[in-house]
């Protein structure tokens, strides 16, 4: 008789404790909806974003990105602030974040600025990485943005060359409807100052953009005066920094752009070349 009893005891603390997580369940999904298609979204992005950070989860990067997914990513975010190598994340948050800036450089946000901006990001990632940039991107443009904050930031923590690479990045941009703005370029070289970029590296991208006669001395780092001797040096020297190898780390789309910012200096290698008839 006791052993029945034993059983019908079990068999109704069993039943009471399921139907305590069954209503615990309903209690959290009624609160947090994981399943809603706004929570799916910021999960979807923060996943895709968060997957490759490192110390962008950090510093006024992190603020922003726990201004995009709230709680999600904790509420202080200067623990995570550390130095290591520059991940795909980083790299996206910093490019995400500065775009934003030099969009909003001249105190307005045009459609016109918008449409240059995802046909840009259409080239250089293609359509599916595309969609969620410019989704992030909208989120961030609501934002105020502490760009001399952020660019030192990117200074301390990025690899020299991912910062040139993003630097270029940001010189396509600025120029994406054919012309160069004043404010957005002045925003380019202070961003640039603040990250630590040599002013010969600067002048460099900048000449890829922004043609004149010595565009193509600029892009070697040197002026037209130079020896034969001296601009092939300067050649392999700008051969070497800018090789799509040294940014391979941020994936298969930054390498891609980093392979025209080669082009380019052997471009104007041999317009140097043809210019003086070297061999």
């Amino acid at each position: 008789m006791s052993y029945i009893l034993l059983i019908i005891l079990i068999g109704v603390a069993v039943y009471y404790i399921m139907n305590w997580q069954s209503s615990e369940n309903r209690t959290d999904r009624g609160n947090i909806n994981p399943d809603s298609g706004s929570n799916r979204k910021r999960n979807n992005y923060a996943k895709w974003i968060g997957g490759g950070l490192g110390w962008a989860f950090g510093g006024p990067l992190g603020a922003i990105l726990g201004f995009m997914f709230g709680s999600m990513l904790g509420g202080d975010n200067r623990a995570f602030e550390q130095g290591g190598p520059t991940r795909s994340g980083d790299f996206n948050i910093s490019l995400l974040a500065l775009t934003a800036a030099i969009m909003k450089a001249d105190g307005t946000v045009r459609k016109s600025e918008l449409d240059y901006v995802k046909q840009f990001y259409l080239r250089n990632f293609g359509e599916a990485v595309a969609r969620k940039y410019i989704k992030m991107l909208g989120e961030i443009l609501k934002q105020d943005i502490p760009v001399d904050d952020i660019s030192r930031q990117i200074g301390r923590n990025m690899d020299y060359s991912s910062k040139l690479q993003l630097l270029h990045y940001l010189f396509g941009i600025a120029l994406a409807d054919g012309r160069a703005d004043t404010s957005e370029i002045n925003l380019i070289d202070r961003i640039a100052t603040l990250m630590g970029i040599q002013a010969g590296d600067l002048n460099s991208i900048k000449a890829m953009f922004v043609k004149d006669t010595e565009s193509a001395y600029k892009i070697l780092g040197i002026n037209s005066n130079a020896t034969d001797d001296e601009v092939k040096k300067a050649y392999r020297d700008m051969a070497k920094k800018y090789h799509p190898d040294k940014v391979s780390h941020l994936g298969d789309e930054v390498k891609k752009a980093a392979e025209e910012k080669f082009r380019k200096v052997n471009e104007a290698y041999e317009t140097i070349k043809k210019e003086r008839g070297m061999k």
